[in-house]
Formats: C-alpha cells, structure tokens, sequence
C-alpha cells in the first residue's frame, strides 16, 4: 500500500504526522520490530480482555494472534494491547461483584486511553464476560475511528448423568442442597462437570444477550455471536477482521454512524425476542449516553411492548447458545424479526452493508425442524420479558424480568435483607417462606458499591423449590442467569435515601407487571415519618476504585455511568 493510498485510509493521517513532526514515536516503532515498509500502513489497535483466570476470557489472547494475522494479511499492522477483565460467575456472591460493575467503565476507558495515546487508526475488541463487551462498546462510541467488537465465543454445555449443565446449574445445586433434594455426591458432580472449556456462559445470559445485540446493533460480523468459543467458525471470524477493518478505513465508517437510534432500537428488539438479561438496559443506556444518543428507560419500555418474547432459552427455557448456530444462528433469528417489521433494515454495519442486505444472505429460520425460536404467531410472551416499573418504591424506576411462567403479579410481606448473604443463610435456615417478598438493599451502585448481582440468591431460591413461591427486589442488579418473580436496578438506591431504604419487615408490597407499578402499602404520612428518620450511611469506601466509583456513578435509570458529572 502507497503513501496515497494510506492517506485515502488514515482520517488522522496518523503515520504521517508522527514522521514529520515525532522521529521518536518512529524510532520507537522501529524498535518493536516494524519495517519501513510499515511505517505508511494504517495501525489497528487489539484490545483483548483475555487472561487465565476466566473460561469467557481464556481463549482470548489467542484469538487475538489470529485477529493480528487477518490485519497484517491486509497489509496493515496490527498491535495487540491488553485490558482487564472481571468474571461475573467466580465473584458472584462474594464481595469481589463489588468490582465487575465498575470494570466496565474500566475497560471503556482504558481502551480509549491506549487507542488516543497511541493515536490508532482503528481499534478491534476481542472481549468475552458480561461487562467486556458494553466497555468495549463504550470506547468505540467515543472514539471517531473504525471500530469491531469479536466476541469470544459461548461456552459448550457441561453433562453430569445425562443431564446439560451450565453455570446456574452450580448455583441450583446450592439451593438443593439446602433443601436436602441432592446428595453431596451430586452436588460435587455437578460443580466438577458444568464448565467443560473455554466460553462465556452458555445460556441467553448476559454475555450471550449482549453479543448477540451487538451483532444486531451492527458491531460485530454476521455470527459472530452464535459460533461457540472453540467452534473452527471462530478462529476463522477472526482471520476475517483485517478484510473487514480495511473496508472500514476505505470507507472511513465509524461507530458514530452505525450506533444510531434505530440500531439501538435493533439492538433491544433482539434482547426482547431472546429474553436476554436485564443487564442489557444497563449497557444500553450507558452506550447510548456515551454516543449522545438520547435513550431512556421508558424508550426501552416500548421497544419491549412491541417485541414478542420468542426464544425457549436458558435460563427461563431449556435451550442454549451452543444450539442457536445449528438453526441458522442470530442472523436467521434477525432475518425473521426484520420479515415481520420488528428490525430497522436500513441502519449501516461494520461489514459496509446495511441490515438489510446483510440478511438478504441469511438462511431462513424453520420452524418445522426447530423448537428453539417461536413464531409471532405461537409467541412465549405476546409483549417482551423485561418491564420497566415505577411506583411509590420506585419512583424513578425499575427494572424486572417477567417471563410470565411465575405469574404476571406477586402480593407478600416483606423479608428485610440488608446484605445479600443474608438471604443464604435464611435459606438455610428455613426462614424463607413463601409468601415473602423478600428486600435485599443497600445492594446499588453507590451503596453496594458495584451494584451487585443477584445470582447466587436467585439460583438458590429456584433450587429450594421456591422459585414461584416468593418475590425479590433490590436496588443491585441480576445476572442474565437469573429466572424468578425478580426486580432489580431500584432507583433512587437505597443509599441515596430511595423508598427501598425505609421498607420494614411484614410491610405489604405488590409487583403488577400488567401495570407495571411496584408498590409499598403504606400511607404518604408514614413514608415521610421513616424518611425523616432515615440517616444516611457512610460510604464503604472513601479510596481506590470503589471510592472513586461511589463518587462519579450516576443511577442504574442512567445507565451507571461514570464519566458525567
């Protein structure tokens, strides 16, 4: 490629300048190796998030030596970097959730500090867990350079005597055990056989939710989302980046105008039609903030209003990722979706094509063969699963999950939990019973700190039988494992002085999801006597990453962000 053509690539003429103006930056390229033959070549930021400690992130430095291999075939260079990571499976449950929230913005923001700096043509993102690629997303919307995210692939399913396992399989045991319905040789069959490899979780959690959004949003190459981590498809998605990368910089096409409204909009739908994890309203709000997209919880309502909920996937049915790509992958799913009006086929993608003419070459889904995917017609849910709640204990919102398999309302007396370990050993004690709706506050992005999720409380519950019997609110958030009579995201936070904070045990609360109210039955004069009552209690933490956090972190109804004033 001549200097010409680089030009033509480079918006930021980046090579260029560093010639002229910094022979350092060039002798510095020199010393990790590069040519003079590569010096006029557009340079690709790698962004992995992979390290050792995580099956979602594993595998991801080395699909990342192939992502390299595609850029450089492309004549291009390309240069791996590094950011972090934080497994939402191992810490849930434990204090270490305080920190995967937060990493989020940690990754948006170490992304683009290293592609600013080093002053990128472009940037790829080979993410895996929950909050790798909303981080990763967030960068590219701030940087005005071609951007792709590559997810890492699910994870394929574990076996133990015949029966599919899964991450929430391990937590459910849990609540089998406490309930005396496993033995202790089970139990330890199942926690030794439910991850078999590399992959993030294998239901339509939030890993699986988000990729596969993603890839509607436009971010990602068509089946990206569906191949599984050690599928060949995967290996051979990376090799392809470089072609797609170099079509971006001929075009110069930047997030900035594929995250629009409408792909956003592409994006919920399919969250909606899958019964993807609530974490997605979230990252949505955040990525539409960090592109200055205007996107609210109530925007989200709609989009759930007009999306039936489709899929039979886990955690709510009995289907995984793994079994998505055999049924033509995300790709027929959208396919379908945009047949019946549902999908924006106009928005651009990374792949220089619009949705449209990226599902023109989709197969088409049959649902003759295939019992994964619903027709609108037979729908699981006419409306979708998630539903954004207001009402006297949630004044500016909420957030639930209902599927409709629990009941579409739950009435009960509440069972005060100030922290979330609380409600094991509750559990554990039989003190859970049904009826309850059971409060874990003081549990949000300021007061957790880190908003934790709820997995751990949620799968015990369902594994105690309990899973219909009782309700739960909290101001922290759920995994996209989570399946129950659940409402989570509570704003204002109890630390902050939200109605959550003042709820008192055997207090009468109702969940309509018909009205979509989550109500406290008590008297405007009695709230404003426990208010007033109410002192707020110190920050957990005043230094590091979670004193920083506690004071920059807007609401979950703002997406938790951090860098807003």
């Amino acid at each position: 490629m001549n200097t010409t053509e680089t030009q033509s690539l480079n918006k930021y003429s980046r090579t260029l300048t560093q010639e002229v103006t910094n022979p350092a930056a060039q002798a510095m390229l020199y010393g990790i190796g590069l040519k003079e033959s590569d010096m006029a070549k557009p340079q690709i930021g790698i962004a992995s998030t992979g390290y050792e400690g995580n099956p979602c992130n594993m595998h991801l430095n080395g699909l990342s030596v192939y992502v390299k291999q595609g850029v450089q075939a492309n004549d291009m260079v390309g240069l791996i970097f590094n950011t972090i990571g934080v497994s939402d499976g191992m810490t849930n449950g434990n204090d270490g959730m305080r920190y995967s929230l937060p990493s989020r913005d940690l990754i948006a923001d170490s992304i683009e500090s290293v592609v600013q700096a080093q002053w990128y043509d472009g940037v790829i993102a080979v993410v895996g867990c929950d909050k790798n690629m909303p981080g990763a997303i967030m960068a590219m919307a701030r940087l005005e350079r071609p951007a792709i995210m590559v997810y890492g692939g699910t994870i394929r399913s574990g076996h133990y005597k015949g029966q599919k396992l899964d991450i929430v399989s391990a937590f459910e045991a849990l609540g089998k055990k406490f309930a005396g319905n496993i033995s202790d040789e089970d139990f330890k069959g199942v926690i030794q056989n439910s991850i078999p490899g590399a992959g993030a979780c294998g239901g339509m959690y939030t890993a699986n939710t988000m990729a596969a959004s993603i890839e509607a949003m436009g971010l990602s190459l068509p089946f990206s989302s569906s191949y599984p981590a050690t599928h060949e498809g995967k290996q051979d998605e990376c090799r392809k980046i470089g072609a797609a990368m170099k079509k971006l910089l001929e075009l110069n096409l930047t997030p900035k105008e594929i995250i629009t409204r409408k792909s956003l909009e592409n994006a919920l739908t399919v969250v909606m039609a899958l019964g993807g994890s609530t974490n997605a309203t979230l990252h949505y709000l955040a990525i539409a903030r960090a592109a200055g997209i205007p996107l609210t919880l109530d925007d989200i309502q709609a989009v759930s209003d007009r999306t039936p909920f489709i899929a039979d996937l886990k955690p709510s049915g009995k289907y995984y990722m793994e079994d998505i790509l055999a049924i033509g992958g995300v790709p027929a799913i959208m396919k379908y979706l945009y047949a019946q009006g549902l999908i924006h086929g106009d928005c651009l993608t990374i792949t220089g094509k619009t949705v449209a003419e990226n599902l023109a070459e989709a197969p088409d889904l049959d649902f003759e063969t295939q019992n994964i995917i619903f027709p609108l017609t037979n729908p699981i849910k006419a409306s979708g699963h998630i539903q954004i709640m207001y009402g006297n204990l949630a004044p500016t919102g909420a957030v639930a999950k209902i599927t409709g398999k629990e009941g579409l309302r739950f009435e009960g007396h509440a069972k005060i939990c100030e922290h979330e370990s609380e409600i094991i050993d509750m559990l554990s004690k039989g003190e859970i019973k049904e009826g309850h709706v059971v409060v874990i506050r003081n549990a949000g992005p300021k007061g957790g700190p880190g908003m934790s999720e709820m997995l751990k409380p949620t799968s015990a519950v369902i594994g105690a039988g309990l899973g219909d019997k009782i309700a739960l609110i909290t101001d922290g958030r759920f995994s996209g494992g989570t399946h129950g009579f659940v409402v989570g995201h509570i704003t204002p936070e109890a630390f902050d002085g939200g109605p959550i904070a003042l709820v008192k045990d055997g207090d009468l609360i109702t969940i309509d999801a018909t009205t979509r109210q989550l109500i406290l039955h008590i008297s405007d004069e009695d709230m404003a006597t426990r208010k007033a009552a109410w002192i707020q209690p110190k920050p957990m933490f005043t230094k590091g990453v979670l004193g920083k956090y506690i004071r920059n972190v807007k609401s979950a109804s703002e997406g938790c962000v951090t860098d807003e004033n």
